[in-house]
């Protein structure tokens, strides 16, 4: 049992004698044991989600809306001002906005080290309620491919007008006229129902609808609608078409009022100079 310490031994480790084992090279302590192994990775903190950062607008409609200038997505179509971030649609939509992937396809390109295959996705979003969006994305990855397809989508948000079969009673569930879309060889009809006809279409057009707020819907198709890209394509340009037929009912003048930008000119002239200012302090 002496000669356990000459080489080492169970009792001082194992290893030869001369290192004196574990004992001499200071074991785990001076190396700070197992939980100081992470230490490296405890120098950069966890990212915050998507969900859980402030919104920090860049676009001049951007900070029009954060400070409360625009009241409604409505306000903001009727000067037709580009939306360019995907949270103004949120601010004003909220919880109401759904979005559903429709379709999730592999894409692939020749190169000459061989075959590249990205996903590409089909997003519809819209609140039931008169605003709809489609959007498309090309990613490496199909998380990727969703996620830029939803804010894609968003940023496509239009307004969708409805209309009444016959008599004016109740609230809009209709499409107001005949309206057509067109994608590549497919072609969407939108025709007019009673109520209570519900939507008759396929599958993929009557999801479009639903989520554009139309109830009742006849509806007729050309091309090859199996593509369902080119077929939910035509579906969103003929809701898209709703506002650009002129009826009589929009006849009447409209007095436009001086844009939110002219309106709010000195807000955002101010905004600038506090950003110029914390750009000089940091």
């Amino acid at each position: 049992m002496a000669d356990r310490g000459g080489r080492g031994g169970f009792g001082g480790g194992f290893g030869r004698g001369d290192r004196g084992g574990r004992g001499d090279r200071g074991g785990r302590g001076d190396r700070g044991g197992r939980g100081d192994r992470g230490r490296f990775r405890a120098r950069g903190a966890r990212r915050p989600k998507e969900e859980d950062r402030e919104w920090v607008p860049v676009t001049k409609l951007g900070r029009l809306v954060k400070a409360g200038k625009i009241k409604s997505l409505e306000q903001i179509y009727l000067y037709s001002l580009p939306i360019k971030e995907s949270p103004i649609v949120d601010f004003f939509l909220g919880t109401k906005l759904k979005d559903e992937v429709m379709k999730i396809m592999p894409v692939q390109k020749q190169t000459r080290a061989g075959q590249r295959t990205r996903f590409k996705a089909f997003v519809i979003v819209g609140d039931s309620d008169g605003h709809c969006g489609l959007g498309v994305k090309c990613a490496k990855e199909v998380a990727t491919a969703i996620r830029g397809a939803i804010i894609d989508a968003k940023l496509n948000v239009v307004p969708i007008r409805r209309g009444y079969w016959g008599n004016k009673l109740g609230l809009p569930h209709t499409v107001p006229v005949k309206v057509t879309g067109k994608c590549g060889s497919v072609s969407m009809r939108l025709v007019p129902a009673p109520r209570g006809t519900g939507i008759v279409a396929g599958k993929v057009p009557k999801k479009v609808l639903g989520y554009a707020g139309v109830e009742d819907c006849f509806t007729s198709s050309r091309g090859c609608s199996k593509t369902l890209g080119n077929f939910v394509k035509a579906t969103f340009n003929a809701l898209a078409n709703t506002y650009a037929f002129l009826t009589p009912d929009l006849w009447t003048e409209t007095k436009f009022l001086p844009g939110p930008y002219q309106e709010h000119t000195d807000f955002l002239a101010s905004a600038k100079i506090v950003k110029a200012v914390n750009a000089t302090v940091y």
